[in-house]
């Protein structure tokens, strides 16, 4: 079967799974429904299927996922939408107390949440600076680059707070070191 596009509605046989019926294309897999084992995803490159009844795949078909992605990235790009970022479970309730110099003046308090919320704003807001900077139409090649080694220093200036960051990848890079 290798080479074959099926399209929605496509009957066939796994040798696992028994008969199925495609229900869903996606990029890389057929959602199929098989008879004794519910959904399963197959990738599109299985060729293990026996066809039993095959229907053509439409090519003009975009997928709900294609549609997600599309739009999700749109929305990053077009967006002040910020994305759920979770805060490392040791800081959950954490406060942070700022203790002036003069000890006449009084300490502040901030609950670690507040200023954690705080920080992920302002790591969105240099993400779409970032983006606008890099799709402006009226800015040189040389001025974004230069706009763009400004906003990594500024990232770097806060890696300082990765610490509170749950994952990793949600943390803040500056520049690489060569």
């Amino acid at each position: 079967m290798s080479h074959i596009s099926l399209g929605i509605g496509s009957r066939v046989r796994h040798p696992q799974f028994g008969e199925g019926v495609i229900i869903q294309i996606k990029p890389d897999d057929y959602m199929v429904t098989f008879m004794q084992h519910g959904m399963r995803e197959i990738e599109r490159t299985y060729d293990k299927f026996e066809i039993i009844d095959a229907n053509d795949a439409d090519n003009d078909l975009v997928s709900l996922a294609d549609i997600e992605v599309l739009l999700v990235n749109t929305l990053r790009k077009y967006s002040d939408l910020q994305e759920r970022v979770e805060m490392g479970q040791k800081w959950t309730g954490g406060t942070m107390i700022l203790k002036p110099g003069d000890s006449s003046l009084k300490s502040k308090e901030v609950p670690i949440e507040t200023f954690f919320s705080k920080i992920v704003m302002l790591r969105d807001r240099l993400r779409v600076l970032e983006q606008r900077v890099n799709s402006h139409e009226k800015l040189t090649d040389e001025d974004k680059v230069n706009m763009q080694q400004y906003i990594t220093r500024c990232y770097g200036s806060l890696t300082t707070f990765n610490v509170l960051f749950k994952y990793q990848t949600d943390q803040f890079v500056g520049e690489i070191s060569k």
